[in-house]
């Protein structure tokens, strides 16, 4: 009878949970395994980094809906991918870690890298185990991969001695009828769909909040009707921009804060109520508000606060009933209502302010005018990767996103470091599903130099990445050129050097003449625009714009402080 070993079962059993990709760093014991990955038809992209490799793996799960793997070595290996963990965990996106560990004979005297991973998985995890025998292997990659997409997405880890994968066995003890389960659909009760729509119906203020939720669940035709047939105003959180496009005559987005301080019912489809959301409270809500809250995950209903409605249900089939609820009461939610006048009055206004600051290209160059004429010349819906403080938010506000899935930032972790994981994701997805569009990934330089090295992941599998760092020579600010020189002759650095500052005006750009490449420095208008337009003539792997601007330059002035306290 043919024997198989322990790397083959595992590589084997992910593939037939639908697996298709994984991420890693080789080292003992998994060196073989991540060969065995390849063996059965898995693409294995090996990384500079733990937590990059991570946040790759989940960003390939958003956006496929099927979660990546991670693969890391033992003790410091799982140690550097618990951050990418928790941020799949709070992100709720699908990811399945795959760490090799210490050989089971060595544990409790000293073994190479020991460490009781396990434990230490599982405070970041949906599910955290370690298959006992060869023939279990089967069983725990199923759970793993079903618990990792069931309900709230998230993370998995399975752990792996070095003498499981190492151990041999016939093939006919390996059991076969672990197949890829199908996610269960949950459908909304009939009666909490007529109350919402009955309370949609006797709104002053209404509006529509549509979360990343919403662009997981792929149900982007479903709101899409909504907003469309309802004429509700809508505002998208950072990664639910592109669910209904941004340039829907019916997004609100440039008078946000109003929007949330004078609502009288809130539609929430696929968004939590924490801190992106400023908790659902005053004094960024209406103390009186009503909250339509339709979730997957049932813990997450009436949490902060209590919500007037609150339905389970998958998004499709809640707002597909909640469309044909409202239709088939002729509701339409007039545009000439003073909530709608209110709103528009606010979005000129806001829409003035920045104008004004898209149209000053004098140098150095601010945030808006560079988001401004890059948007200009970017590519008809590419997959945006932002990543920094300004850099992320104003992008927000100024690039923008017309179809699903096409933003991919720090989320709801607030997470720094994950840029470039995003970008690779992103730029394998496209190859394998879109070969014709393109990833740019916006960089602060501080957000950067977290994942940096990862170009060198980009240029090994040819992924033509556009990497545009906006470079303001800090972490929110740094200082002039002239002020930094005087700081650093002054003798004391660590004492006198503001803690954000950064080294001035970095030439990150000449990063790819370690590849034999060219990068671009531009500090105009004229020069950005130039270097984006050769960059995208690029197929065969990344590009660096470096773009300077002004160390002071600053985000236009905010209605609120923009993270809310909460008042206990």
């Amino acid at each position: 009878m043919e024997e198989i070993d322990g790397n083959a079962i595992l590589a084997q059993a992910l593939k037939e949970q639908g697996i298709e990709y994984v991420f890693g760093i080789c080292g003992f014991p998994v060196i073989e395994l991540s060969m065995a990955l390849q063996t059965a038809g898995i693409h294995y992209i090996g990384m500079r980094n733990e937590q990059a490799a991570c946040y790759a793996a989940q960003a390939i799960g958003y956006l496929t809906g099927v979660p990546g793997g991670v693969l890391v070595v033992s003790g410091p290996g799982l140690l550097h991918v618990c951050a990418g963990m928790a941020n799949a965990q709070v992100n709720c996106w699908p990811v399945v870690v795959i760490g090799g560990s210490c050989p089971q004979d060595h544990e409790g005297i000293g073994g190479f890298q020991e460490c009781y991973q396990v434990e230490l998985a599982r405070p970041y995890c949906k599910y955290s185990a370690r298959p006992p025998s060869l023939a279990l292997i089967p069983q725990h990659v199923e759970k793993a991969v079903r618990l990792a997409t069931y309900g709230r997405p998230g993370a998995v880890y399975l752990d792996f001695p070095g003498n499981l994968l190492q151990a041999r066995t016939t093939i006919d003890k390996i059991p076969k009828q672990y197949t890829a389960p199908e996610i269960p659909v949950i459908y909304p009760e009939p009666r909490k769909i007529d109350e919402a729509a009955a309370l949609i119906m006797g709104a002053q203020r209404p509006l529509v909040i549509v979360g990343k939720g919403a662009a997981y669940a792929r149900a982007e035709g479903q709101v899409r009707e909504l907003v469309d047939s309802t004429n509700l105003p809508f505002l998208a959180t950072p990664m639910g921009k592109g669910v209904v496009s941004d340039t829907n005559p019916n997004s609100i987005q440039p008078a946000r804060s109003l929007a949330l301080q004078r609502a009288d019912v809130v539609l929430l489809l696929g968004a939590r109520l924490n801190w992106i959301l400023h908790f659902g409270r005053p004094p960024r809500y209406n103390p009186n508000v009503k909250v339509i809250q339709i979730d997957v995950c049932a813990e997450e209903l009436n949490n902060s606060v209590k919500a007037a409605v609150a339905i389970q249900s998958d998004l499709k089939p809640a707002v597909g009933q909640l469309v044909q609820s409202l239709k088939r009461r002729n509701f339409t939610f007039s545009k000439n209502s003073d909530w709608w006048n209110d709103l528009n009055k606010k979005i000129q206004d806001n829409k003035r302010k920045v104008q004004e600051m898209t149209l000053d290209v004098s140098e150095p160059l601010n945030y808006y005018a560079v988001f401004h004429h890059l948007q200009e010349v970017l590519p008809q819906n590419p997959i945006i990767v932002s990543e920094g403080a300004n850099t992320m938010d104003i992008g927000r506000a100024v690039l923008m996103n017309g179809l699903p899935r096409h933003r991919l930032d720090a989320g709801t972790f607030g997470t720094m470091g994950v840029g470039l994981g995003f970008a690779i994701a992103a730029a394998l997805y496209c190859r394998h599903f879109e070969p014709k569009k393109r990833v740019i990934c916006v960089e602060g330089d501080s957000a950067f130099g977290f994942s940096g090295m990862e170009i060198e992941t980009m240029v090994r599998y040819k992924l033509p990445v556009i990497i545009v760092v906006v470079n303001n020579s800090g972490i929110y600010g740094g200082l002039p050129q002239e002020v930094y020189k005087d700081l650093q002759e002054s003798g004391e650095v660590t004492k006198v050097t503001p803690p954000t500052t950064l080294f001035t005006s970095t030439h990150y750009e000449k990063m790819m003449t370690m590849f034999g490449r060219q990068g671009y420095h531009c500090t105009t208008i004229a020069e950005l625009q130039k270097a984006v337009k050769e960059a995208l003539k690029e197929t065969e792997g990344p590009s660096i714009i470096n773009v300077i601007i002004s160390p002071s330059a600053d985000r236009k002035p905010q209605d609120f402080n923009w993270l809310t306290e909460s008042k206990l």
